[in-house]
């Protein structure tokens, strides 16, 4: 079989800017925001204008999250766009997520904010049934899946995971039955099948299996099992804004891979090429970032302008442990009382103003000359961005590696016995091995990457 390429777009989050994007709680709102919001339809318009003229594949892949929040408008304007890219003779295979349906959306003007026109989850298969749905060979309407053949010998399980309140974030009894009668047929008509999921199967790195339903499928341990079983070995996800690519095998000797693609309107910023060759048994993954729209970035560069926007939410997240606790607290679903404020609010108080040095002579643990004068929040802020942007640096060797993880050693009994009440796939948590490895990658790139389907 000849190879076959195709591009990896997820979370375009488009947002019609003429609903309004601006004033104080607008402002507010962008503090603890990832994203981009205003550039959001100028980004989406130069990257499809990108996608209309590549010549590095004609078919395109888009995992979820289409539209910012919901706004009928923002899919509307959306959905011009996926036409003008089908008539400049490109393949498209959509599926939608949980931002897609919202009766209560909201968007922001000099007044305040306010709620524009949401979308029904029952209207987004006529929504976009001209982009995955028309073509497929199998639908299951209910649930918004349906197998598409990509190639001849190559076929595509997209699979919608944001059903009813009971199944949010997971898959319906129904659906599962689904998905074994489609790898079944698959497996019987002799071919490769790969997924396609919002939500990513496998965490991006450990401590976000932590988190629970937000950044990981619920149910997946079993989910990748049944899928690797099944014959799926490669699913395509998002969701997160981050990139990853993780692997596991299970216990019949299948492995399983989640190659994990950041958002295109926010740090870290990108897309994926991908080429299925081999007879469709080697998979080369590309990651470039998102192509360059016209915006006033102040004297930054593109990339800088992202990372502001990333960096800004990771500060008001840390700074807001000081000020203001209850937020933070909320902000992080974390059921507040006033005792649990003052212990988060001196905490906060504390991390916001020690050095990396100090923290580590308070805890008997050497510290390198050349971060030691660091604040310790700076250094907090970049780890977790390295959890999204892929290849997290800090493994063993490196100054923070040795100060961090030293810390984290200092604090071992009491770690022990906090993962006890943690469970991670029915197992009590090792915390200090989970932080160990979100610090620091190791195994598979996250970025460039040749996997081996097996």
């Amino acid at each position: 079989m000849d190879d076959f390429k195709f591009l990896l777009v997820t979370d375009t989050h488009y947002f019609a800017e003429k609903l309004g994007c601006s004033g104080e709680a607008y402002d507010e709102f962008m503090k603890y925001e990832q994203k981009c919001f205003a550039e959001t339809q100028k980004i989406n318009e130069a990257a499809f204008k990108f996608l209309n003229e590549t010549d590095l594949a004609d078919t395109v892949l888009i995992a979820g999250d289409l539209s910012f929040n919901g706004e009928k408008e923002s899919h509307l304007e959306f959905i011009e766009l996926l036409k003008d890219l089908k008539a400049h003779g490109k393949k498209i295979y959509v599926i939608t997520a949980g931002h897609d349906c919202n009766e209560h959306p909201f968007a922001f003007n000099e007044a305040g904010r306010y709620e524009p026109e949401g979308t029904k989850r029952e209207e987004l298969f006529d929504l976009y049934y001209e982009f995955g749905f028309s073509d497929a060979i199998a639908v299951d309407k209910e649930n918004l899946s349906y197998v598409a053949q990509l190639a001849p010998g190559l076929r595509l399980l997209a699979m919608n995971c944001d059903g009813d309140a009971e199944h949010k974030h997971t898959y319906t009894p129904s659906q599962i039955d689904w998905i074994k009668e489609q790898t079944a047929k698959a497996r019987e008509d002799g071919q490769v099948m790969i997924a396609m999921n919002h939500y990513p199967l496998l965490p991006g790195v450990p401590l976000f299996e932590l988190i629970g339903g937000e950044a990981v499928m619920r149910g997946h341990d079993a989910i990748t099992t049944m899928l690797a079983d099944e014959g799926v070995h490669l699913c395509l996800t998002g969701h997160m804004h981050n990139m990853a690519i993780n692997e596991k095998t299970t216990e019949k000797g299948n492995v399983f891979y989640d190659v994990c693609t950041g958002s295109l309107i926010g740090c870290p910023a990108g897309y994926r090429l991908i080429t299925m060759k081999d007879d469709y048994k080697t998979v080369e993954i590309k990651t470039f970032p998102t192509p360059d729209f016209e915006w006033d970035f102040g004297g930054l560069t593109q990339e800088e302008y992202f990372r502001r926007q990333f960096d800004m939410m990771i500060n008001t997240y840390l700074t807001s442990m000081r000020d203001d606790p209850a937020r933070f607290l909320g902000k992080i679903k974390v059921k507040s009382n006033k005792n649990l404020e003052k212990i988060v609010g001196k905490a906060g108080a504390y991390l916001n103003r020690v050095t990396v040095g100090k923290l580590c002579r308070r805890f008997f643990v050497r510290c390198d000359d050349g971060i030691k004068d660091r604040l310790f929040i700076d250094l907090a802020r970049d780890i977790v961005r390295n959890a999204f942007t892929g290849n997290a640096p800090y493994v063993k060797g490196t100054p923070e590696y040795d100060a961090v993880m030293g810390v984290f050693r200092r604090l071992g009994p009491a770690l022990k016995l906090l993962g006890k009440k943690i469970k991670v796939n029915g197992q009590p948590a090792d915390l200090i091995d989970i932080f160990e490895k979100t610090i620091g990658k190791y195994g598979l790139s996250d970025i460039d990457e040749t996997l081996t389907i097996r």
